[in-house]
């Protein structure tokens, strides 16, 4: 096995700061580039699904997730072998499957993922988000800071080549009921963070899509309340926001707010649709953010 096999996982997202990106630096527009954006690596979910819906960890439960893990394994792979390399690799939450209650398949989940995710070559930082397995689907201040501690702030923005991106807590606008002050504390946040318009492009990066299909679709469990829906789209599409990509899915789906766009990705684990497992190749030019999905297999060698 390759040399990075051996490197532990290191959290890269810190007191809000990105470590491997000086945002001073980098909000200079230096030229093209492009990142790779995946989501739902979600190791277990395969063998816990029944067709309709998730079932429950029990102690005794045969449960392995080597697809989950096996198919992480192939999309880092791919990610190594290219020339020139991504900027980076942002997984758009659900890193493991089982909640924060389900012992000992969250323990072991989050060892297994972070050993294959520290297989990534080092030049290419990874940036993760959170998603509702990973804080709970009604987090609490113990759940969010058991992701802090094994992943990284759950919230925070840096700058890459010019570009802004802002990653968001997406489960606080689902259920913020046990953590209304942590949720408080994240919008006063956004709103800092949205005054700043000198970036090239503005990109938000979350867990669950603010909407499928329509930005004034009904509510489902896959998308958010629709009066918060609108209020934040507003208030992304105001600040300036080109795009936001999202997992949460297991899917690929989109749409557009205005002239915003918002892009859902398939997931790297477990396809609840036709998508095969894969992520998704993101081209940043000067005027532009343009974007395509490959499965695994297609993911070309060179995409500048």
């Amino acid at each position: 096995m390759a040399e990075t096999n051996k490197r532990p996982f290191q959290i890269q997202a810190i007191n809000r700061r990105f470590v491997p990106f000086d945002s001073e630096k980098e909000k200079e527009w230096k030229g093209s580039f492009f990142f790779v954006q995946g989501a739902d690596c979600q190791p277990g979910l395969t063998y816990q699904w029944s067709g309709k819906i998730r079932k429950t960890y029990t102690p005794d439960a045969p449960i392995n997730w080597d697809v989950e893990i096996e198919a992480t394994r192939a999309i880092i792979k791919k990610l190594n072998e290219m020339e020139p390399k991504p900027k980076f690799f942002i997984v758009c939450g659900d890193i493991v499957d089982a909640y924060d209650f389900e012992e000992p398949f969250r323990t072991r989940q989050e060892k297994d993922i972070k050993e294959v995710l520290a297989e990534l070559d080092p030049s290419i930082p990874l940036v993760c988000v959170c998603g509702n397995h990973d804080v709970g689907d009604e987090p609490t201040r113990s759940s969010i800071q058991r992701y802090v501690d094994n992943f990284g702030d759950d919230y925070f923005d840096f700058y890459c080549s010019g570009v802004h991106c802002i990653v968001l807590n997406s489960q606080f606008y689902a259920h913020s009921a046990n953590v209304e002050d942590l949720k408080s504390q994240h919008e006063q946040w956004l709103d800092r963070v949205l005054k700043d318009h000198s970036a090239k492009h503005t990109i938000i990066f979350q867990h669950i899509p603010w909407f499928l299909r329509t930005y004034d679709e009904d509510k489902d469990y896959f998308n958010i309340e629709i009066n918060t829906r609108l209020q934040m789209l507003e208030k992304f599409h105001s600040s300036g926001v080109k795009k936001i990509f999202c997992g949460h899915y297991h899917r690929n789906a989109g749409g557009s707010y205005k002239s915003m766009e918002q892009i859902v990705t398939s997931a790297i684990g477990l396809q609840l649709g036709v998508d095969k497992s894969g992520v998704r190749l993101v081209r940043v030019t000067e005027d532009d953010i343009e974007h395509q999905y490959f499965a695994t297999d297609d993911i070309p060698a060179n995409f500048l």
